[in-house]
């Protein structure tokens, strides 16, 4: 029987999409087999933790699921009143009088009809199989998993995945991709059977970090830092954003842990129109060496000055 996709993820049926995602991105870093290649069972659990995911991402598979019209592997279930609802119909072999009894096995049923069309499919078709037709499938999806710098997968790439075979794929990394996301390449499965279709390659892209970008849906975070005296009288800096240096103005006054906001410098999408942010965590950061200007300058102006930064934290404290 296949598994439940809700316990292969880790989830209840009352999960949302977002939660669906998330428990999804977290397996998929615990799991995959190029991470842990000592794990032995890592590749099964892939597996069916990509199945799972396919199935409940999609709103529409999710709700087949959920009134039992599909299975965990997304195949079609039987209906359970088929031989009632049709035990009636003149050209039914399976009513009493043709063989069977009200009592019959199912499996019997199954066999004669597979003998009844292994029959009329040898009369005058050359013995071409069911129905006078040849078996014709669909090859099954291949799945692999993709290595892309944070970057390329910002900024969308191409690039090219190595098959087990020695073969290789030309992969496009559209522009925003993230982290855990399943790109999906029709027709460059394995080939169908007796003239079928191919099926899809299923590619599951992991996305690397970065020693200075971080991601948050599409806004893009980094960590600015800035010198004592940009944050006390304020300054025209530069910072980076994955698009290239621009221009930043440090507030005067600024303090540690103050977040600047450059709207539209986040990620793009190629089927939208608008962009994320980027969010600008200030951090003041001393000078490596105090020159003893510097030292006699907060010297004086400390004898002055009692300003005291700790005074709400610890009046919220309650001491």
């Amino acid at each position: 029987m296949p598994d439940d996709p809700y316990e292969v993820l880790g989830l209840t049926k009352a999960a949302t999409a977002d939660e669906i995602k998330k428990a999804y991105r977290k397996l998929v870093r615990t799991c995959h087999p190029d991470l842990n290649p000592d794990d032995a069972g890592a590749e099964e659990r892939f597996k069916k933790v990509n199945a799972a995911y396919e199935l409940l991402k999609d709103p529409e598979t999710r709700a087949r699921y959920d009134a039992g019209e599909i299975d965990g592997l997304g195949a079609e279930r039987p209906q359970r009143q088929y031989y009632r609802d049709f035990s009636g119909a003149s050209d039914n072999a399976y009513q009493q009088g043709h063989g069977f009894g009200p009592d019959v096995d199912p499996a019997d049923i199954f066999a004669e009809i597979l003998r009844n069309r292994g029959r009329a499919g040898g009369q005058g078709t050359g013995g071409q199989g069911f129905g006078g037709q040849g078996f014709a499938a669909r090859g099954a999806d291949m799945r692999y998993s993709l290595n892309v710098p944070f970057l390329d997968a910002v900024k969308g790439a191409e690039t090219r995945i190595t098959l087990p075979d020695g073969h290789s794929l030309a992969v496009k990394i559209p522009q925003g991709t993230e982290d855990g996301q399943t790109l999906r390449l029709r027709g460059k499965g394995a080939p169908g059977y007796g003239g079928g279709p191919a099926g899809d390659a299923l590619i599951t892209v992991l996305v690397g970090s970065h020693p200075v970008f971080r991601r948050e849906g599409d806004d893009i975070l980094i960590t600015l830092p800035i010198t004592i005296d940009e944050a006390v009288l304020g300054a025209k800096v530069t910072t980076p954003t994955i698009d290239g240096p621009v221009g930043l103005t440090i507030p005067a006054g600024a303090s540690s842990g103050q977040v600047l906001r450059l709207r539209g410098r986040g990620v793009g999408h190629a089927k939208r129109k608008t962009k994320g942010d980027q969010m600008v965590e200030l951090k003041i950061v001393s000078p490596p060496e105090i020159d003893d200007s510097l030292r006699e300058f907060f010297t004086e102006w400390r004898k002055t000055h009692h300003f005291d930064p700790r005074g709400d934290l610890m009046k919220g404290a309650g001491t």
